[in-house]
């Protein structure tokens, strides 16, 4: 292969040293796990050696400068590829990267280097990155967590529960006054949080400032009246690092203890708000906006646990993470995998789970995850059951869509949720049992009993279009 490799011209990857089935990953190395379909008399070896040159420090033809270097330890190694099960001409291509390629705690140099090109290269029809190995070498490098869920809760003084929050509903045209009034009404009526949506910035028919002013007073007449901690998701999403500062700051001044920004600002803007949040002791709040542009087919794009363990390692305290039973894409056992990935310390890889590797997180805060879009008080033990408690519901139309007003779909959703976490401590099925729990609790809550007269028969049965490869998985819950 050596003297080959130095003939001028044009030579296969595999021929370069990208294709190595007998290599042995190094504990420090970085590990990749693509789904790769090959062009038509493309072999499988080939298309994941020319995923892996491409990816790391080759290019289409021979370059004499590669005597200058250490090339063999830069070269990304292809070192298995495996059919994926039921799928024609589908691959699973994995690939170890030298540690020595990749800037220490930087998101950007990590994504450039792993997705940067290579998803346009025309020896593949489709290419998917589905999981990774990020090791204990590379994880200490990054901060983590602003605070983390451990933290989190010591903050608010809420324990044993998942959280409950609210979207403010309409997402756009309420003026700021209004929208306050919204604030204040939801979190008197018993959640923990309301929040922004993605799309609230700084429009003509409310300004961030004036949000910002009657959201907070809604807040503290809120915090006064229940004796509760109580927040609102401040989105502090604008066009420049320089805008989303001075709203981040107004907010601590404010007193707010959490701010929100979207996925959309770029991975380096999401880095500097965590420093600046940890550095203000104030929580953050991720809103995954756009990520199904890339994360949802199940051929091309970049899977979901891949973008929660890179907003991990980025710092974010919360992050939209799926709901099972909502109106939005997810598979259960693939949100089982992301919230694995995204709260525990140590996480084994599961094929059932969609997880290719173990996960080492090296004492690294867990990441809140967030449930948003579709749920309601009716889903309560089904969404304790898949989620677990340390997780976020927000009841967006199901608090404010409440035909008693805001306050009381609040006040339903906290009956739902404390009902059966006492069934859940009394240990019994509360899966099993959860419409029983619910229709039990209702009679004692006029609220909880108009939402499930509401709401109680509404699901949303629709095929998941991303699902592990290895077990049959149900469609609906």
């Amino acid at each position: 292969m050596s003297a080959g490799r130095w003939s001028a011209g044009v030579i296969p990857y595999a021929e370069m040293g990208y294709w190595r089935p007998d290599y042995e990953p190094k504990d420090s190395d970085i590990l990749a796990a693509f789904r790769i379909t090959p062009q038509k008399g493309v072999p499988p070896e080939e298309a994941g050696a020319a995923v892996a040159g491409e990816s790391s420090t080759a290019t289409w033809t021979v370059v004499w400068t590669d005597r200058l270097t250490s090339y063999e330890n830069y070269q990304g190694k292809c070192y298995k590829v495996e059919p994926v099960p039921g799928q024609d001409n589908q691959f699973i291509a994995y690939i170890a990267y030298d540690l020595d390629l990749f800037e220490e705690g930087s998101i950007a140099n990590l994504t450039s280097s792993i997705i940067g090109n290579v998803f346009g290269f025309k020896a593949l029809k489709a290419l998917r990155l589905e999981d990774m190995r990020i090791p204990t070498h590379y994880v200490k490098t990054f901060q983590g967590p602003a605070h983390g869920i451990v933290m989190e809760r010591e903050y608010l003084g809420k324990f044993g529960r998942p959280l409950l929050g609210a979207t403010v509903k309409p997402k756009l045209g309420l003026s700021a006054r209004n929208y306050g009034r919204v604030v204040y009404e939801a979190l008197r009526g018993g959640l923990d949080f309301t929040k922004d949506d993605e799309n609230i910035n700084s429009q003509p028919f409310m300004r961030w400032r004036d949000r910002f002013l009657y959201c907070m007073e809604g807040v503290q007449r809120a915090q006064a009246a229940t004796g509760e901690v109580k927040g609102h998701y401040l989105n502090v999403t604008a066009a420049t690092m320089e805008d989303m500062y001075e709203r981040a700051e107004f907010a601590r001044d404010l007193g707010s203890v959490i701010v929100m920004i979207d996925l959309t600002i770029g991975y380096t803007a999401i880095q500097s708000m965590a420093k600046w949040a940890r550095r203000n002791g104030v929580i953050l709040h991720l809103h995954r906006a756009g990520h199904s542009t890339y994360t949802r087919q199940k051929s091309h794009g970049v899977n979901f646990r891949v973008i929660a363990k890179w907003m991990r390692l980025a710092g974010v305290d919360h992050i939209h993470a799926g709901t099972v039973v909502g109106k939005l894409e997810g598979d259960p056992n693939s949100v089982r995998g992301y919230y694995d990935t995204l709260r525990l310390d140590k996480v084994e890889a599961d094929p059932v789970k969609g997880l290719y590797f173990d996960q080492e997180w090296a004492s690294m805060p867990g990441t809140m995850p967030v449930a948003s879009g579709g749920i309601h008080a009716g889903q309560m033990h089904q969404l304790l059951h898949y989620l677990g408690e340390d997780s976020i519901l927000q009841f967006g139309g199901g608090t404010i869509g409440h035909p008693m007003g805001i306050s009381a779909g609040a006040a339903a959703n906290r009956v739902a949720l404390e009902a059966m976490i006492k069934a859940r401590n009394e240990g019994r099925d509360y899966l099993a049992e959860g419409p029983d729990i619910l229709r039990a609790a209702a009679k004692h809550s006029r609220e909880l009993d108009i939402a499930l007269s509401t709401w109680g028969d509404i699901t949303f049965t629709y095929e998941s279009t991303d699902t592990p490869d290895v077990v049959e998985t149900p469609v609906s819950v």
